[in-house]
């Protein structure tokens, strides 16, 4: 029972990292970022190619995003080291954007990321689906 408690507070803790990561990307308590972030962590934005490495450019380059943007967690998922985050980021001038978000968490950091961006309507759905689906 005391090695299912532990894997329960082990996952409970790597959800607390990441909720806390998107707690304090809203706030831009950019310090608290860093706080969680292995200096060497990886995040990749397949979408886009391209590949944040270290804290430092991590955090940068979130401060230097353009305001009117606000954070809203959807679901967060844990298994293993992995936690998912499902996250709406509605910003006042480029429309609504989602993220799905794969982190890997050891020792209470953030010590990778892999991130799919989107926004809402980018992706059109092609004419030949409609009998299948509904819209949403």
């Amino acid at each position: 029972m005391s090695a299912q408690r532990d894997e329960r507070d082990e996952t409970g803790e790597r959800l607390r990292v990441v909720q806390g990561l998107w707690d304090r990307t809203q706030a831009r308590d950019w310090a608290g970022v860093g706080a969680l972030l292995a200096p060497d962590v990886v995040v990749e934005w397949p979408a886009s190619g391209e590949r944040i490495v270290g804290r430092e450019n991590y955090v940068g380059m979130n401060a230097a995003y353009p305001e009117g943007w606000s954070i809203r967690v959807l679901r967060l998922v844990a298994d293993d080291d992995c936690v998912v985050s499902e996250v709406e980021v509605p910003h006042e001038e480029t429309g609504v954007h989602r993220v799905a978000s794969f982190w890997s968490v050891r020792g209470g950091l953030i010590v990778a990321g892999r991130e799919y961006w989107t926004e809402l309507g980018a992706d059109p759905a092609p004419g030949w689906r409609a009998r299948y689906v509904e819209r949403m």
